[in-house]
């Protein structure tokens, strides 16, 4: 299996349930890239939607996929905090430097305060009788929203008090390190 180098340009391709391509952000620098875990840092980065609109992301985020984990967490570095969104996901797989995974619809959008919120259920209800999820991704799914909230409360992985600080820290070694090459 291949794995991501630091301080590599990356893709990140999210597809839906029947293999068709969803959305496409073009750059993404790699901070850590190991067989299970990615982070990843970007800004003002180009995103492609599935019927072909464009937009450039509005602030630094840090990226956080997992192998082994049915979710990945994007740390949205705003002024008045750090704001996750957290897509309910198959694990990711690289290839080729680009990393992929299958989005389920569901999310959660964590606060500063570490209150947080589900997100698109009918949405999720609507694509799982389209596209025929089959019962086990449900449960699958849904052991995941619980892990993934349990992560929020427990303040772990990205949501750990240390996280943002380690891995901006990082990514602005990674953007001054480019801009000088």
């Amino acid at each position: 299996m291949e794995v991501p180098s630091e301080g590599e340009s990356i893709q990140i391709h999210s597809y839906k349930h029947n293999g068709r391509i969803h959305r496409v952000w073009q750059e993404t620098t790699v901070l850590k890239g190991t067989r299970n875990i990615v982070i990843g840092g970007n800004e003002r980065t180009l995103v492609t939607e599935s019927d072909g609109r464009t937009w450039l992301t509005r602030e630094p985020s840090i990226v956080y996929f997992h192998a082994e984990h049915w979710f990945n967490i994007i740390c949205m570095l705003r002024d008045d905090g750090v704001y996750y969104y957290c897509n309910i996901s198959s694990p990711f797989v690289y290839s080729n430097n680009v990393l992929k995974y299958i989005d389920y619809d569901l999310d959660v959008k964590v606060f500063p305060d570490m209150s947080y919120t589900l997100l698109d259920e009918d949405e999720f209800e609507d694509h799982k009788r389209q596209m025929g999820y089959p019962e086990v991704i449900d449960q699958i799914l849904y052991r995941n929203v619980d892990k993934l909230i349990g992560w929020i409360q427990q303040k772990k992985g990205p949501f750990a008090p240390d996280f943002i600080e380690v891995w901006t820290n990082r990514y602005q070694f990674h953007k001054r390190y480019r801009i000088r090459e």
